[in-house]
């Protein structure tokens, strides 16, 4: 019987809306406490000293690279294998990105090929938390040291850990998504976490125009206090109406992240020795966040299999596509596919399968099936 599987379904309720109410009912609906303790209360679940919410990861890194004073001339390393923002907010800064390959059991940045594209120029290297899977960021300070800075990419990562250390701990920032398909979201939304103090109070400023006060703060008190413009910043504050539907669902996250796994784990048990299906390797000590499932199929049958999933009603996207293959990317650099052939060749093959707490048994049961189905009708061909 034919089903309709969306690839993703959010699990907020009615009852989500109620920190919305209350902020409505109040005389402040901008940035203000509401943010401010949702900050505190991922302070505390990630143990680190410092959270700035953001209306959007990408602008969460801006207001990061600005306050790290990286711009024109600077060099910033990420991987080629990602979402195209990792490398744009660099572009948007004036910095140039340095790609570097993935490795391919597990997609994430080739800490090797790091190494290998350090310059006099290099401030900094983004590497990404690919799917939910944590680079050994130990490992890459090792090789970096500490006059390059380490960003992290950690949009599919809040609750994501390697060696019993979750993001943040090694690097001088890990950057957050809470957008609408995040495994906690807001709709738009992302935070900034840093153990340094000093770089916390410079995001205070960059992301509200490099300005001295939010606000909030201009009015404390019902008295107008003058502000200054002390920095160049950008406008990433994330107001307290959506900075409510947070809390509940940090709370909650580790019950739904054991969720995520037991669902991933069929597909992996179903998948195992499926031709032609590809599965990433998971993570020596790893504890994925488990934010999407991607299967490979051969590039020349990739967009077959694809068309096949949707014409069955089952949600299928593909994440990602090399960056450098981009036509922004190509032009500007002149990269070609042989450039980074593990991102090209992956970007080329990938698709990711609906993967959400709330996805029924029948439901992942009918996209095992099809999955299933449809490798044998390519096999035959």
């Amino acid at each position: 019987m034919s089903q309709s599987v969306p690839f993703f379904r959010h699990a907020l309720t009615v009852e989500s809306t109620q920190g919305i109410s209350r902020v409505i009912q109040s005389p402040f609906i901008t940035t203000g406490q509401v943010a401010r303790d949702t900050q505190a209360l991922i302070c505390d679940y990630l143990e680190i000293g410092n959270a700035k919410l953001t209306n959007s990861w990408t602008n969460g890194a801006v207001a990061t690279l600005l306050a790290l004073g990286i711009g024109p001339g600077d060099q910033v390393i990420v991987p080629a294998m990602t979402f195209v923002a990792t490398a744009n907010v660099v572009e948007l800064v004036g910095a140039t990105p340095i790609f570097v390959d993935v490795v391919p059991d597990t997609l994430l940045i080739d800490i090797e090929a790091v190494g290998r594209a350090i310059t006099p120029e290099t401030r900094a290297v983004i590497p990404v938390h690919l799917y939910g899977q944590m680079v050994d960021i130990e490992k890459l300070r090792d090789l970096v040291g500490h006059d390059i800075f380490i960003i992290e990419d950690a949009a599919h990562c809040f609750e994501g850990s390697l060696n019993g250390v979750r993001p943040g701990r090694f690097s001088d920032a890990a950057i957050f998504s809470f957008y609408a398909t995040k495994n906690i979201t807001c709709g738009e939304g992302g935070c900034v976490i840093t153990r340094s103090d000093a770089l916390f109070e410079m995001l205070n400023k960059t992301t509200l125009h490099g300005m001295s006060a939010g606000a909030d703060r201009r009015f404390s008190g019902a008295m107008y206090r003058h502000w200054d413009m002390e920095v160049l910043g950008t406008k990433a504050n994330l107001p307290d109406i959506l900075a409510a539907l947070l809390p509940a669902q940090i709370k909650t996250v580790d019950v739904r992240r054991a969720e995520r796994e037991r669902l991933a784990n069929r597909y992996r048990t179903a998948f195992a020795s499926l031709e032609p299906i590809r599965l990433v390797d998971q993570v020596q000590n790893g504890k994925s966040a488990e934010h999407l499932f991607p299967i490979a199929v051969k590039p020349d049958v990739r967009d077959v299999f694809l068309r096949r999933l949707n014409e069955n009603n089952i949600g299928t996207t593909v994440n990602y596509n090399s960056v450098t293959l981009t036509k922004y990317y190509r032009d500007k650099y002149g990269f070609t596919p042989r450039d980074f052939p593990v991102s090209v060749e992956w970007g080329g093959s990938t698709l990711s399968l609906p993967l959400f707490p709330g996805l029924t048994k029948g439901e992942q049961d009918y996209v095992i099936a099809k999955v299933i189905e449809i490798s044998a009708e390519i096999l035959e061909h």
